[in-house]
């Protein structure tokens, strides 16, 4: 396994455990379909939050939120829809998240969590 795919189980992990501390609950991760992948898709009361996870073990090249671009925004949004109606979510309001995970090798630095960190709009 390549470090960076090393680096975002690392992150994904780790991220899951803080949303679990946190009082979530952790409905199913990586889930796929053929154009994207969500990486944790958790519930808090009745709330289904779609979450991506990103970890760096430095900011050299940008916040790891900043990697979470439109394009990606579109492919998550798409996955959502697919997991909603297959899972028969549709009654549940929905939230699509960001964490970052910082990670100084193994360790974890900081883990910082944005709640609603972009929304559907009519554009996608």
């Amino acid at each position: 396994m390549s470090r960076q795919k090393t680096l975002g189980k690392l992150g994904e992990n780790c991220a899951a455990q803080f949303l679990e501390a946190a009082g979530y609950t952790i409905v199913a991760k990586n889930f796929r379909i053929r154009s994207a992948e969500i990486d944790i898709i958790a519930q808090l009361d009745n709330v289904i939050i779609f979450v991506e996870v990103k970890a760096r073990s430095n900011i050299r090249h940008g916040l790891p939120s900043e990697a979470v671009t439109f394009r990606k925004q579109k492919k998550i949004i798409e996955a959502a829809g697919v997991f909603l109606q297959d899972e028969k979510f549709c009654d549940c309001a929905c939230r699509f998240d960001v964490v970052e995970v910082f990670l100084n090798g193994e360790r974890v630095e900081e883990i910082n969590h944005i709640e609603n960190a972009f929304e559907v709009t009519q554009e996608i």
